[in-house]
């Protein structure tokens, strides 16, 4: 389970992405309480740097790779307040039947609202689902209703407490406990087959390609360095 902890300092990152470490963090509360011996680790990753290039992910990735190696599915929150409404199969072509299979064994209210974007495109950016895709693992990310997220708080100082939308932030913890909990009893590991074909990209009008890592930021080279 993935979010981060840092935000651009315009307001104070309530919903980018205050909501997605609270988000995760209730999620992992619920699961103490009523799974506290998984079968499967469960890991959490609060990453800092995000916003300066996904530098805390990609250094975690680059510095743990038995870990990278190892990981069954990883799953990002990093959307704002909104109720979670689809995900995209980041073009890992043999995990939609695994989404579709935990999706049918949850509550409707919880799966109603979801959608699967099959077989999707993967991120080569944008968020820290990308740290761990570019390596080949089953990672994603969550979309949903965005309350105007993009055009009214995200990157501004109107992104403060008042903004969040607790009935839904709630809502997505259950989601999120649930699909983890479900990702470990999982019998079966999510498959890293992936697309090898692409749409063009709209904005180069080139071919799409997988996406490469790359090496985190580790120092900051001080005003004007």
């Amino acid at each position: 389970l993935s979010s981060h902890l840092d935000s651009w300092d315009g307001g104070s990152g309530a919903t980018d992405t205050g909501a997605g470490t609270i988000t995760i963090l209730e999620a992992m509360r619920i699961l103490k309480e009523v799974y506290p011996e998984p079968k499967r680790t469960i890991l959490v990753g609060h990453w800092g740097g995000e916003e300066q290039g996904l530098n805390g992910s990609r250094a975690f990735a680059q510095d743990n790779p038995d870990i990278v190696q190892g990981l069954h599915v990883l799953l990002n929150f990093d959307i704002g307040t909104g109720l979670v409404n689809d995900i995209s199969m980041q073009g890992m072509t043999g995990a939609g039947e695994h989404f579709s299979r935990w999706f049918a064994q949850m509550p409707s209210e919880l799966s109603g609202p979801l959608k699967l974007t099959l077989p999707g495109t993967p991120a080569s950016g944008g968020t820290d689902h990308a740290s761990f895709l570019c390596y080949g693992v089953p990672a994603f990310r969550f979309g949903g209703r965005d309350w105007d997220y993009p055009a009214y708080t995200w990157h501004t100082n109107r992104d403060t407490f008042d903004k969040l939308v607790f009935e839904e932030v709630r809502h997505n913890a259950t989601l999120i406990a649930a699909m983890a909990y479900l990702a470990a009893e999982d019998p079966d590991r999510v498959s890293r087959d992936r697309r090898e074909t692409f749409p063009l990209d709209a904005s180069t009008g080139k071919m799409m390609t997988w996406p490469t890592c790359l090496d985190p930021e580790r120092s900051w080279p001080g005003p004007g360095g």
